[in-house]
């Protein structure tokens, strides 16, 4: 019974562990007593995200007609809590015309996927793994 008990107790850090990793880039490193790691994180990964929307990027919609379009969104969801501040605030419209359009893109799906990328490596260091 008690195993079962700490598994869970494991298993629910585990998930807000990872949920901290996903909403703020490097919290869940700064969790773990990863200090040098989780501030680099901390502020390339928002940097870049920012980079993106300074460099007139586009935050995709959720858009289920078009599958590119919706894989893109999700990739921005990745960076967190940054694309909602982004998106509350009315950044993120893009600009076509800018030369920069494609680049601004690429950032912020980039941005987005390697957090995603971070969180695996703070579930990692979590496990043990690592």
């Amino acid at each position: 019974m008690r195993a079962a008990a700490a598994e869970e107790t494991r298993s629910g850090e585990l998930v807000l562990l990872c949920l901290a990793s996903w909403a703020i880039p490097g919290a869940g490193h700064l969790w773990l007593g990863r200090r040098a790691k989780g501030l680099i994180l901390l502020v390339a990964l928002p940097l870049m995200f920012a980079l993106g929307l300074a460099i007139h990027g586009r935050l995709f919609p959720f858009a289920l007609s078009e599958p590119l379009v919706g894989l893109a969104a999700i990739a921005d969801v990745g960076i967190g809590l940054t694309y909602f501040a982004a998106g509350a605030l009315g950044y993120g419209a893009g600009d076509v015309r800018a030369v920069t359009y494609e680049y601004g893109n690429a950032f912020l799906i980039v941005a987005g996927l390697l957090n995603l990328l971070v969180v695996i490596d703070a579930y990692d260091v979590a496990m043990g793994r690592k």
